[in-house]
């Protein structure tokens, strides 16, 4: 099945030149020129990836994935950013809104349509055994994509749920950040090792809104100096920062 990318910026000529190598790597593009109208097209199209603008008329880029990922509809959708904004701020707001990429401009339309290729490969899923890892009462299916802590289901953006799987398939084992980029994002990633502390935060407020006060905290255990590990058997602990 050919695999429906949207691409979503005010600079028509940008837009352009994504659609044509997107089109070349055999993906099927819809654009937008404004936030409203990749909305509309996020509902009705439902793309399986979106390539978007930070700075745009009507509604941004920041908006429009607050929305999205604040609909259970769209909140799986990947999300890469696409602005000439670059300062280190901008991006720890994007991830923390739940962007699994970032690339800033200018850029070039090859590594853009690699980004689009290695969030997509994510999204899926790799075929890995256990197909199914459990934690206590957190469960991932990796077959399905889910996660369910308590019974309860999760809805996680990719690159959250790459993050969890590779602290689920080493509990109670400390990876660093840079072993976590590599894990979840499958290639270098061209940042600061710091954004995956975005991720992180994400994903302790949602283990958080379904296990009770300070269970993010409790699952995901800061190892200071290091990195994070996945608690086998949660304890209680002080909720703090990344």
């Amino acid at each position: 099945m050919v695999q429906r990318i949207l691409v979503v910026d005010d600079d028509r000529q940008i837009v352009r030149l994504l659609r044509a190598y997107l089109e070349q790597g055999g993906y099927r593009v819809f654009v937008a020129y404004d936030g409203n109208e990749a909305l509309r097209l996020l509902r009705s199209e439902r793309p399986d990836l979106v390539v978007l603008d930070l700075l745009m008329p009507q509604r941004d880029g920041w908006e429009v994935t607050r929305i999205v990922r604040g609909d259970p509809g769209l909140a799986a959708t990947p999300i890469i950013m696409l602005t000439a904004r670059v300062e280190n701020h901008d991006k720890i707001l994007g991830l923390e809104l739940g962007a699994d990429d970032y690339v800033t401009k200018p850029f070039s339309p090859g590594e853009v349509v690699a980004r689009v290729r290695a969030v997509l490969r994510r999204a899926q899923g790799e075929p890995v055994a256990p197909r199914v890892i459990q934690s206590g009462e957190l469960l991932l299916d990796l077959d399905r994509h889910a996660v369910q802590l308590r019974g309860q289901p999760l809805h996680l953006t990719p690159t959250e749920f790459n993050l969890l799987r590779a602290l689920a398939e080493r509990p109670g084992y400390a990876l660093t950040r840079l072993e976590l980029i590599e894990k979840a994002l499958g290639y270098s990633y061209e940042g600061l090792e710091r954004t995956v502390d975005s991720h992180i935060k994400n994903l302790r407020r949602k283990l958080n809104q379904v296990g009770g006060p300070n269970s993010g905290a409790e699952w995901i255990e800061t190892v200071f100096g290091v990195g994070y590990r996945l608690c086998p058997e949660p304890h209680e602990t002080k909720a703090g920062k990344p």
